[in-house]
């Protein structure tokens, strides 16, 4: 079900670049996904976009991938938003497939992309891809001085051989691929499940549940002394309509919001928001993953004029309201 879009005084599109174009979105059912197709809805000049679920096509079958574009001839544009995404735990547990199943669905859906003259391919890579030890802010000329951290890696190189396929192609066969490099999204309808979820949602779970079993203490992974970066999701779905339409170089971009929090202060941010006094205690044996993250935006609001508007105690509020909202539904 495609939500109507949220967002307040969202930037007017450009209709004179979107008026007569044929859009698929993979991953349009999503959680960023969803937020893209929601902005684009608005559009009275587009001709067609293109939605489907993993039943009706899987991304990892090149069979049913050439199908996806034989039943769907000439495609202006291709946002590729479907992935194998999990958080810490998740990479850990299934490194092998969640390498394979991102490089084969990349990789396919920007040949057959190719193939059929998709005239733009818009490919979300992510921070993952940047070195363990990158200098902070991260900036996208340093993407190549090092090798990710060990629990993404998996994911964060088969997202960075998007990049370059995109680029090769563009060398080859003046492909217009551009990419993106998405820093962790939060927001409403995000993933909740605790063998799969991100640090904000697995972390607003855990404090809602406290509160509602009075828990006195919780238990977190790692040191705490990890920084991360945020971005509401539908910031991001912003951002990647307004790289579509003014973004056409082969340098990957930064799409965030250019700060970063560490995670015991996340902790207690959280815990203040939800109501929650108890005691919070750190699992040491588990790892803290990157020891930092924040990116440099600056080029993005350069080329195409993105600047994050959600302050992040407000998307804090927002996605933990919406999901005690949504807490029964969600444990059915």
């Amino acid at each position: 079900m495609l939500l109507k879009s949220s967002m307040n005084s969202i930037r007017k599109m450009d209709e004179s670049f979107w008026s007569g174009k044929k859009i698929l979105i993979t991953g349009g059912y999503g959680f960023l996904g969803s937020r893209v197709v929601s902005i684009l809805s608005r559009s009275k000049k587009i001709r067609q976009l293109i939605l489907f679920s993993r039943k009706d096509f899987d991304l990892r079958k090149e069979d049913e991938v050439s199908r996806l574009f034989e039943t769907n001839k000439d495609i202006d544009i291709v946002i590729h938003l479907a992935g194998d995404v999990g958080g810490i735990g998740y990479n850990r547990a299934f490194p092998g497939e969640v390498f394979y199943n991102n490089l084969i669905m990349n990789t396919l859906v920007m040949e057959y992309s190719r193939k059929f003259g998709v005239k733009k391919f818009v490919g979300i890579g992510t921070v993952c891809s940047y070195p363990k030890f990158a200098s902070v802010p991260f900036k996208e000329e340093c993407l190549w001085d090092g090798y990710p951290e060990e629990t993404n890696a998996p994911y964060g190189l088969a997202k960075k051989m998007m990049l370059i396929q995109g680029q090769a192609y563009r060398q080859q066969f003046g492909f217009n691929a551009i990419h993106l490099l998405m820093i962790n999204l939060y927001g409403p309808r995000d993933d909740f499940d605790p063998e799969s979820s991100h640090v904000i949602a697995g972390m607003i779970r855990k404090f809602y549940e406290a509160q509602v079993e009075n828990l006195e203490e919780i238990i977190l992974w790692g040191t705490g002394e990890a920084s991360r970066e945020f971005l509401y999701v539908e910031d991001a779905a912003e951002a990647i309509v307004l790289a579509t339409e003014k973004y056409n170089k082969p340098e990957p971009i930064n799409i965030g919001a250019g700060f970063e929090i560490k995670i015991k202060d996340l902790a207690k941010l959280i815990a203040k928001l939800t109501g929650f006094k108890g005691k919070i205690l750190w699992d040491t044996s588990k790892p803290d993953g990157q020891p930092r993250r924040c990116l440099d935006v600056s080029k993005a609001e350069k080329e195409f004029g993105f600047k994050a508007k959600t302050s992040f105690e407000e998307g804090l509020k927002k996605t933990i309201d919406w999901f005690s909202r949504h807490y029964k539904e969600i444990n059915r």
